[in-house]
């Protein structure tokens, strides 16, 4: 386990709270966009309706999120009558991590606590991290023992493991449209029934 340089013991659970976090999002490093898009690229974005498909969520819960704070497009905010929001890969799997959060009755102050949290770690710790909350407190947990710390402890109820989230939300986005963001392209989305009637065209 790494050292978090807050002093906690290594192997310990991270408990989140609230403070300055930089909320400047991280993306990784992307290949160049495509079409099929790498839904990752951080040069693509992703509209609304898009964002919500992806994450599972409803318009009215995207646009009250916005409103709030609570999860705003990092790539393009609504500045106008007839603009449209655009939000980011790393976005779109925070609303899907905020929405599971909600449906088991986490509190609106530790959910933010989250969310500041997962927008200053890089890929590589998302893909291990486990965020796990006794109802009171959320925890980072970054291996199996300190998921298995907090289960035994009787804190840990709900956990959602982050690396699972974003490949689901990849899969997601790679069949839907995106939008290069330096050019307004629209990106066609991959779907695998297209695939397969290409391929049983070409064998015909």
């Amino acid at each position: 386990m790494r050292s978090t340089g807050n002093g906690r013991a290594t192997g310990s659970p991270l408990p989140l709270h609230g403070g300055a976090a930089d909320p400047t999002p991280r993306h990784p490093a992307a290949a160049p966009a495509g079409t099929p898009q790498d839904a990752t690229d951080h040069r693509i974005g992703y509209r609304g309706p898009t964002a919500c498909a992806a994450a599972g969520i409803t318009y009215r819960q995207l646009d009250y999120w916005a409103r709030t704070g609570l999860v705003e497009p990092s790539v393009r905010p609504a500045y106008g009558s007839g603009t449209q929001r655009l939000y980011s890969f790393r976005d779109v799997v925070v609303l899907k991590i905020v929405k599971r959060f909600l449906d088991t009755g986490v509190s609106l102050q530790n959910i933010r606590t989250a969310v500041q949290h997962l927008r200053t770690r890089e890929r590589a710790d998302l893909a291990q991290m486990t965020l796990m909350s006794d109802g009171a407190t959320v925890y980072e947990c970054s291996s199996p023992d300190e998921v298995v710390s907090l289960l035994q402890g009787g804190q840990g109820i709900f956990g959602i493991a982050v690396g699972v989230v974003w490949r689901d939300v990849e899969s997601a986005l790679a069949q839907l449209h995106g939008e290069r963001v330096d050019t307004g392209e629209t990106l066609i989305g991959h779907h695998p029934a297209d695939e397969l009637a290409r391929r049983r065209h070409r064998a015909g």
